[in-house]
């Protein structure tokens, strides 16, 4: 298990050595390869660090933004993380990067599953990073625990895979979902894992005092694997 872990007194200077961080390693990929791939996350916490990317000085022509999961709906729809990252990430320098989104025509992700793999398989890999986050209930993407789907996504070895998650306060009512498989995310140079709170804190702990991976908490497949770095970026 190879874990880093870079603690913040506060977030704002947290997302800015991540920044940092995201920044030179897609510098460095840029240098490797032609073109490259930037797995991304929803939610709040990533928002600011999505806005301050924008900005940067890349030749974002030769980046793929794709998402690690998403909600089934429209991307247009307030809900969605595709809508998120058009918002805060694909404007100013970043509007050239081409984004690859999960959301399909097929009425279910049970429908769409196929035909969102076989995009993903498209994507220039090893993807140079990838940034997940993680919910009170120990999901990351959206391997969400005791959800449908989720012992055959954790098996699976293709890029995606659908989710209909239990409904809680953390899955709200958009309980449909597609998310990248491990295998698919295993495929990155590096993951990061970013989350805040000391709610979450004790949720990470839990995980790492886990023998091995468990469905109970699904982020301890990412902490307990050997085959990518894992960083853990935490403030208050």
């Amino acid at each position: 298990m190879s874990v880093t872990i870079n603690q913040f007194d506060d977030r704002e200077t947290m997302l800015e050595s991540l920044y940092e961080r995201i920044i030179g390693d897609l510098e460095q990929a840029l240098a490797l390869q032609s073109s490259i791939t930037l797995l991304l996350s929803g939610g709040s916490t990533p928002g600011p660090l999505y806005q301050r990317l924008a900005t940067a000085e890349l030749n974002w022509k030769r980046v793929n933004v794709a998402l690690v999961d998403e909600r089934w709906v429209e991307p247009e729809h307030e809900a969605s993380n595709e809508r998120l990252l058009r918002e805060k990430l694909l404007t100013g320098n970043a509007a050239e990067a081409k984004l690859v989104g999960m959301k399909n025509a097929r009425a279910t992700p049970f429908d769409g599953a196929t035909e969102c793999s076989a995009s993903y398989a498209t994507l220039p890999a090893p993807y140079s990073l990838c940034l997940l986050g993680m919910g009170p209930d120990g999901h990351t993407a959206s391997l969400f625990p005791g959800a449908e789907g989720l012992e055959a996504a954790l098996a699976s070895k293709q890029h995606c895979a659908p989710i209909r998650a239990r409904r809680s306060e953390v899955t709200g009512d958009y309980v449909e979902r597609m998310t990248m498989t491990p295998w698919g995310i295993l495929q990155s140079r590096r993951l990061i894992l970013l989350f805040t709170g000391a709610e979450k804190w004790d949720v990470y702990e839990a995980a790492c005092r886990s023998s091995a991976s468990t469905d109970e908490l699904p982020i301890s497949w990412f902490i307990h694997q050997d085959k990518v770095p894992l960083e853990v970026y935490w403030a208050p």
